[in-house]
């Protein structure tokens, strides 16, 4: 499974909106110094280049994502940008939520270990996570899926 945050802007987007903020930012600095205020422009620039960067930062943060891989022997999870890299036992490893700070956190838990996964979906998409993962763990490790089902309500 890739998880991947909601992204509604392209790069190509991006751009547009930055342009389109830009000169309208210009055009009101141009404005103002005809009517004799001669840093509106100098100030409409930083601003832009602030806005901007700002928008392209914020726009990067939706590049990360997880990779969630699993087999008979193990469910390893590779978060995206990055190296990290957890490994769990597909037979021990548990899928479970909890709440916390009026949300709910996703945890992989194993042997001591925990590992929290899909923190940028939103809550419904967390908990449609959490079960579908506990059905394919249990088919991995030959559960019965009435069991599955029963232990997904609660």
């Amino acid at each position: 499974m890739w998880l991947k945050p909601n992204r509604t802007l392209s790069r190509r987007g991006l751009r547009r909106l930055i342009m389109v903020l830009a000169a309208l930012v210009l055009m009101t600095a141009g404005l103002g110094s005809w009517q004799g205020n001669v840093f509106a422009p100098l100030f409409a620039l930083v601003e832009s280049a602030a806005v901007a960067f700002a928008l392209s930062v914020a726009w990067r943060a939706g590049d990360r994502s997880e990779r969630i891989t699993l087999d008979a022997v193990s469910l390893e999870v590779q978060s995206l940008p990055g190296r990290r890299r957890m490994r769990f036992q597909s037979y021990w490893v548990r899928v479970l939520l909890e709440p916390a700070n009026g949300r709910q956190r996703l945890l992989l838990s194993s042997h001591g270990r925990e590992l929290e996964i899909g923190a940028f979906l939103a809550d419904q998409e967390r908990v449609e996570l959490s079960k579908k993962l506990m059905v394919l763990l249990a088919e991995f490790n030959g559960q019965p899926r009435k069991q599955v089902q029963q232990r997904c309500k609660t």
